[in-house]
């Protein structure tokens, strides 16, 4: 689809007024021409919005039924020259019934009309005193101007020339219903579902209305575009707050400012690709063919250079942008990590823990996690055997963290320099130690490695692996070096995250002297401390090499989450960090992580197991599965 899979959707709600036809008309003109000149492809008035809802007896007078069906016709005309989908609510009257109706027009025709399956007649509603129950199978018609509108609960409305692109209309109460239309609608391929509502308000009931908006969209993997009616409505009995939400696959992109008393139009894009790939990820998802009738309609949707999009892209896919939410994250996956190593601990009769510090951030996580599995299994953490093992890249400001925190831990900790095995190593290779290649740091990865899994022999322990899912993307790391251990717990954590994890387990289960250690090792910057460091400074920099991490999580996420193309990737990044790079540096780092992604899959062909954590994992075994072979061409 052109504009990336984007397209513009929004919730129009006019401050309309009851019985009042004329007015209210003159109001959805208005908002048409809004959404026309922002470009909105699809436009969801409120449930009854030509008469309101809140008429009573009044929906038994002919004078508002025809003036109603008018206003349609009005509309219907109108849109001869626009782009756009429109869904306007009315009363119709249909082999003698009388119906609560979504009407959907399309470059100056009425496509269909859609009624309402489920009438409520509870609480405060007695809506089935005027309006009767949708109960045929088959669709009806309805004859305007000698045209047949279909007049059915089961349409759907596809764009001709994006055919992924479907449109599903449901009324208010039937999505409150246990098994609510869209769901029907979605799995006969509608991606896009409108609702026409008049839902009034009580106390803790928009919570409510969300939560099963919410919902819905994630259970049907849909954008769905809830619009309730405005403050224009009777306040006899109850009160209505001109809500609105649009939800893609969960996410709330947007919503409306609540009891505004005003024309509000809420506005967002939804990425119909998005929508389409996570379907053909969850297979149980099926395709249905009950009895759906297909309507055509065209948008006449066009690649636009200038096109503004409103949807939000967060530069930290991995990371809540709320701090409540951020803290609830990192208590679940801290939670998930130590609760996993507990499991392996108790399999293994509590075999020891054999753990390398370097003072960096992955090394530290990993030891936080692995403090928390023994108090889990009631074990004494003495059992921890943590190794630093400084070599020639290895800073005082690293080295002495690292002992000061053991030390408050209370945590067993070998000093093993690995100077000299690398030396021995050189010498026996023959290779110049002042070339400081990747020959120069493979070897000290690989002696870090060796002592490990030589202690671990010891005392029948387990290497407790500390690489991350950034890492692994990138195939950061030494194969036969810190490329294994016995488990990972940090198998899925990307490199983006791991810094607020330490930080939260710091103030949540540490305190003092502690606590101010930890967050000193997040301040660091990242390097694997293989080169040697200019006194105390640290010279070797990982993202001088593959690119800032904020860059590659990015990447990471939006093209094995999301199987998004390049030239997508590249667009979304640009706007995400369009403060802080330019598409020329973005365009390199993101060439880079191709190349890398693809030239590393022999790596994790054979990585240690270790807890899947979020929706994103390279484990060989079961989350990712790709040939080391696969060409890179058609992706980069």
């Amino acid at each position: 689809m052109d504009n990336m899979g984007f397209i513009k959707i929004a919730a129009a709600i006019p401050m309309g007024k009851v019985a009042d036809v004329e007015y209210n008309l003159d109001q959805h003109k208005k908002l048409i021409q809004q959404a026309e000149e922002q470009g909105i492809k699809i436009l969801v008035f409120p449930e009854l919005s030509l008469t309101s809802y809140t008429c009573g007896d009044l929906f038994f007078h002919q004078s508002l039924l025809e003036a109603a069906f008018a206003g349609l016709v009005t509309l219907a005309e109108q849109s001869k020259n626009s782009e756009m989908l429109i869904i306007v609510g009315l009363p119709i009257i249909l082999q003698n019934n009388l119906y609560n109706c979504a009407a959907v027009i399309n470059q100056g025709k009425i496509l269909g009309i859609i009624p309402k399956t489920h009438v409520p007649n509870y609480r405060e509603f007695y809506e089935i005193r005027w309006f009767t129950p949708y109960e045929h199978q088959s669709p009806l018609y309805f004859t305007h101007n000698g045209d047949e509108i279909p007049f059915h609960n089961r349409l759907i409305f596809k764009e001709t020339d994006h055919p992924a692109l479907q449109v599903g209309v449901e009324i208010c109460e039937d999505f409150w219903h246990p098994i609510p239309p869209s769901s029907l609608l979605t799995q006969n391929g509608a991606i896009v579902i409108c609702n026409l509502s008049a839902s009034n308000v009580l106390v803790g009931k928009d919570d409510y209305r969300q939560l099963l908006v919410k919902s819905q969209s994630s259970r049907t993997i849909s954008a769905y575009c809830y619009c309730s009616t405005g403050m224009g409505e009777s306040t006899t009995d109850v009160v209505f707050d001109a809500a609105a939400y649009i939800y893609e696959n969960g996410q709330c992109l947007t919503q409306s400012q609540r009891f505004l008393r005003e024309n509000q139009l809420i506005v967002s894009d939804i990425d119909c690709e998005k929508l389409v790939n996570e379907r053909i990820r969850m297979n149980t998802f099926s395709q249905r063919k009950d009895d759906i009738s297909y309507i055509p309609f065209q948008l006449n949707i066009k690649e636009e250079a200038d096109y503004q999009l409103k949807y939000p892209v967060y530069p930290y896919p991995f990371v809540p942008d709320h701090p409540e939410k951020l803290d609830l994250r990192c208590a679940e996956i801290f939670s998930i990590q130590s609760s996993a190593l507990a499991k392996r601990l108790e399999t293994l009769e509590n075999s020891p823990a054999i753990i390398g510090l370097s003072g960096g951030l992955d090394s530290t996580l990993a030891l936080l996690v692995t403090i928390k599995a023994y108090q889990l299994i009631n074990s004494k953490i003495s059992k921890i055997k943590a190794v630093t093992m400084p070599g020639f890249g290895t800073s005082q400001k690293t080295y002495q963290l690292v002992k000061k925190l053991c030390s408050l831990l209370q945590i067993q900790l070998q000093d093993l320099h690995i100077r000299d095995i690398s030396k021995l190593l050189y010498k026996k290779i023959d290779h110049n130690i002042e070339l400081q290649d990747t020959v120069y740091e493979n070897i000290q990865a690989r002696a870090r490695t060796y002592l490990l899994m030589s202690i671990a022999n010891q005392h029948n322990g387990l290497v407790i692996g500390t690489g991350d899912l950034s890492e692994i993307a990138l195939g950061w790391s030494t194969y036969n070096g810190d490329h294994i251990s016995m488990y990972n717990v940090n198998s899925s954590v990307p490199k983006t995250l791991v810094r607020f994890l330490i930080n939260w387990v710091a103030e949540k289960e540490f305190s003092g002297k502690i606590t101010e250690i930890l967050k000193a090792i997040t301040e660091l910057p990242i390097s694997p401390e293989l080169l040697p460091p200019d006194g105390n400074k640290i010279t070797q920099k990982t993202e001088d090499t593959i690119g800032p991490y904020e860059l590659n999580d990015f990447f990471l996420f939006y093209f094995v989450r999301q199987g998004f193309s390049r030239e997508k990737i590249l667009y979304l990044a640009q706007i995400a960090f369009s403060t802080k790079y330019d598409k020329q540096e973005i365009e390199k780092w993101l060439n880079l992580f191709y190349h890398r992604f693809f030239t590393s899959q022999w790596k994790r062909d054979c990585v240690p197991a270790g807890p899947k954590i979020g929706s994103i994992d390279l484990s060989p075994r079961g989350s990712w599965r790709m040939p080391s072979e696969a060409a890179k061409n058609i992706f980069q």
